[in-house]
């Protein structure tokens, strides 16, 4: 599993509601997305937004992070998103009192 931290500033007419209804409006697009796992839309105070995203694998992020959605966000934000990929060992889910472990080692 890989989880992946993506961030873009937002302009400053873009508040925390503003974004929030954004995230909601689009969250359900994101349920057929081949190889996510789940995402967390996220807003910071200081003007950054983005997700933390769990993947089944790297190759399934990069080949998402490419295309229509880099072309959105920069269409939107002005700007290529940062982001960073994590290996990720294991999650513990306490919504589904679950720990998830990836697949076979990558």
């Amino acid at each position: 599993m890989i989880t992946a931290i993506v961030q873009y500033r937002l302009p400053p007419s873009i508040d925390l509601d503003s974004c929030a209804q954004h995230f909601r409006n689009i969250a359900a697009g994101f349920r057929n997305v081949p190889g996510l796992i789940r995402k967390q839309f996220i807003y910071a105070e200081d003007g950054w937004a983005g997700g933390v995203y769990l993947w089944r694998s790297q190759a399934d992020a990069e080949a998402f992070y490419t295309g229509p959605w880099l072309l959105g966000i920069r269409e939107r934000y002005g700007m290529d998103p940062q982001i960073k990929y994590f290996h990720t060992a294991c999650v513990t889910d306490n919504s589904v009192e679950a720990v998830l472990l990836p697949d076979a080692a990558e």
